[in-house]
């Protein structure tokens, strides 16, 4: 009800300022599996998509039925991740220049690899898809009595979830108790800071050098999120005037870069990808799908794994003298995914993997390493099969020469 309320709010700012047509709401409400729930009526439902409701009154009426569930889902976390898949994938967000998500929740996420999870993703393989759609993902964590057991948990995912590359630093927000007061403001603050952008923006004035003045007028404990907000939204104009105006980088130039910012080592200032054609990834797929496999059973007989990736290498045609049986033979040594990762500047989860190693690891650990590669495997399926993401390098060149720019962290 009272993200209802500040929507409403601002909607209500903006039409008495003729901007109602500039910000579009939408609402995306998630529960968690009903097939193991039936009660629950829906896993996640698009209310309102950004731009049916024309106005204040319109969007109220058309979310006057969302309430809370009346039965109780399987566990406390709900699936979190499946309400930010619905709504990247039921939103046009290329009509957008400024593109944002505010997660509200009070548990954790099912990840990816629970029989509960209807999308089989993660919070990285999430992250990677709005980035995909230049979305910024907030998450407002409502810290409530009812879910103290799991708010390191849920805190780590959303952290991961909401990491912004612009900003280099997470848009998590925590609100202690749950104070529904303290909440109230965050959203108002939230939602207040975006529109004034529009604002801002419509008369001309640059995003950036209001942060600072905005800030300050905001309680202290939302001027973080407030500045963050302003700076993501200059930042929103500039990739804006940048796609209007047709800038371009060039198609291709030798230079180097610091992937560090000089001042704040903590801070990236790019992100590394590898460009894929569709039977790189194909292979690439097939071969972390038969690890996951020989992990599975390297799970109870870690011998079993390595033989048979030791098989799998050999069918690849590997040589031979490089296969011996031993303890400390890393996946890295037999060959099986060196054209996709050597002379990469990024770290394996895998490939330094020998028995010796796999076999010193605990059961979560080896568990957490297998759903992991899992969830990439799904991203790489979703990759696939969305023949807009392929890029052609030159015109009139083959369809099976497209590719695709992995991030370094979705490889294996």
């Amino acid at each position: 009800e009272r993200t209802k309320q500040a929507v409403r709010s601002i909607q209500e700012r903006l039409e008495r300022s003729g901007l109602e047509g500039s910000v579009q709401f939408g609402l995306v409400s998630y529960r968690s599996n009903t097939e193991r729930v039936p009660g629950l009526e829906y896993n996640a439902k698009v209310f309102v998509r950004p731009g049916e409701a024309l106005g204040a009154k319109e969007f109220a009426a058309r979310v006057e039925s969302l309430g809370q569930a009346k039965v109780s889902s399987a566990r406390f976390d709900e699936d979190a991740y499946s309400g930010i898949s619905a709504a990247l994938k039921s939103v046009d967000w290329e009509r957008y220049g400024g593109r944002y998500m505010v997660l509200i929740t009070d548990a954790g996420a099912i990840e990816g690899s629970s029989d509960l999870s209807t999308t089989g993703l993660d919070a990285k393989e999430l992250r990677v898809e709005a980035e995909h759609h230049r979305v910024a993902i907030y998450a407002l964590h409502l810290l409530t009595k009812a879910g103290a057991a799991n708010h390191d948990k849920a805190k780590g995912q959303y952290s991961d979830l909401s990491f912004n590359q612009f900003l280099g630093k997470s848009l998590y927000y925590p609100v202690n108790a749950g104070d529904l007061k303290v909440f109230g403001r965050r959203v108002d603050e939230l939602a207040g800071a975006i529109a004034a952008q529009v604002s801002m923006a419509f008369e001309g004035r640059p995003a950036a050098g209001a942060a600072l003045e905005r800030a300050k007028a905001a309680p202290q404990e939302e001027r973080g999120m407030v500045e963050d907000t302003l700076r993501l939204g200059h930042a929103m104009q500039l990739a804006y005037l940048g796609s209007v105006g047709g800038t371009r980088s060039p198609s291709f130039f030798r230079g180097w870069i610091a992937d560090r910012d000089l001042a704040s080592h903590n801070q990236q200032t790019a992100t590394p990808v590898v460009l894929l054609t569709k039977s790189e990834l194909s292979d690439l797929k097939d071969l972390v799908g038969k690890v996951v496999a020989a992990a599975g059973r390297g799970m109870l007989a870690p011998d079993e794994m390595f033989g048979q990736l030791r098989s799998v290498a050999a069918g690849l045609g590997r040589d031979p003298a490089t296969l011996k049986e031993s303890r400390t033979l890393k996946i890295s040594e037999m060959g099986l995914m060196d054209e996709y990762l050597s002379d990469l500047p990024y770290r394996s989860q895998i490939q330094d993997l020998d028995e010796e190693t796999w076999s010193a690891l605990g059961a979560e650990e080896q568990n957490t390493l297998v759903s992991d590669l899992e969830a990439k495997l799904r991203y790489y399926q979703n990759i696939n099969d969305d023949a807009d993401r392929w890029i052609s390098l030159a015109e009139g060149s083959d369809p099976s020469e497209a590719v695709y720019p992995v991030p370094l962290e979705i490889l294996p």
